[in-house]
């Protein structure tokens, strides 16, 4: 006895409503995945700002030690330092006080718009603006809106 027509048919792979709910699948498992990949990717971009501006904050105390000022000479409001250039971020500096304090400021530009960080002549760090709302405290990383220790 040979199988039926009926019987061949049922065995010979997949159906049409199979390879659609396995594509279905697929996709909702790719809209969760690939915001957080975007997240991550946009949060790896801004390390590179936070060294940049501890770096420029050594180079200006040691322009303060040689020089007793945060001014580049013969000027009354430029920071003595050339500011870094960093990826997805505008570096600026103010010095005020007479060039005894400083500002260094870091806004992020491109995909980074909407975040800036700044540094000052004592170290002291601040998110000033962060997509996710900037925290009170004096830091530079967030973890749900407030400082992360």
């Amino acid at each position: 006895m040979s199988p039926s027509r009926h019987q061949r048919r049922v065995s010979r792979g997949f159906t049409l409503i199979e390879l659609m709910i396995a594509v279905a699948i697929v996709a909702i498992l790719a809209s969760i995945a690939l915001p957080s990949y975007a997240a991550y990717i946009q949060r790896s971009r801004v390390p590179v700002a936070l060294v940049a501006l501890s770096s420029y904050l050594v180079r200006m105390e040691q322009q303060y030690q040689n020089n007793g000022t945060y001014l580049k000479s013969g000027t009354t409001d430029q920071c003595a330092v050339d500011r870094p250039t960093v990826a997805n971020f505008t570096v600026t500096c103010d010095v005020t006080n007479s060039g005894r304090s400083f500002t260094a400021t870091a806004t992020g530009t491109d995909q980074l718009t909407g975040y800036t960080y700044t540094i000052d002549q004592n170290g002291n760090r601040a998110t000033t603006a962060h997509p996710k709302g900037a925290p009170s405290g004096s830091c530079w990383s967030i973890k749900g809106g407030v400082c992360d220790a």
